[in-house]
């Protein structure tokens, strides 16, 4: 089964449809359509081998998640802030991408800026 999002796609730019798969995403769009739900994460791709969604964290706000079953990449688009992956620290900011394997406990934490980031579950998230 394949989902996707295409009302977050903006008429200003073209899209390649093929089987009702969207295959343009754009992040101000994915963004607002986050907000406007009230959400930390959206989930806007999902097929079999992967899934993909936006996930913001105010500054000073507590990471509410708990490890997933699924291996997980993350890429921070915009914001400062530190991640923990068991007993490794490090900052995080903008253009940096963390590996997290499933089942393994981590978290954001420290944020000083808004955080933005996106995230690839592998496969997709159950």
């Amino acid at each position: 089964m394949v989902t996707c999002r295409r009302s977050v796609l903006s008429s200003r730019f073209p899209i390649a449809v093929t089987n009702k798969l969207t295959h343009l995403f754009h992040i101000d769009d994915l963004d607002r359509e986050r907000a406007a739900k009230g959400k930390l994460y959206l989930e806007f791709l999902r097929v079999p081998a992967l899934s993909a969604g936006v996930y913001v964290l105010a500054a000073g706000a507590a990471d509410p998640q708990k490890p997933h079953r699924e291996d997980e990449l993350y890429y921070v688009i915009r914001g400062r802030a530190r991640m923990q992956i068991g007993s490794e620290h490090a900052a995080v900011r903008p253009g940096s991408v963390i590996f997290v394997e499933a089942e393994r406990e981590h978290r954001f934490y420290d944020i000083q800026e808004e955080l933005e980031v996106l995230v690839f579950f592998a496969p997709a998230e159950r």
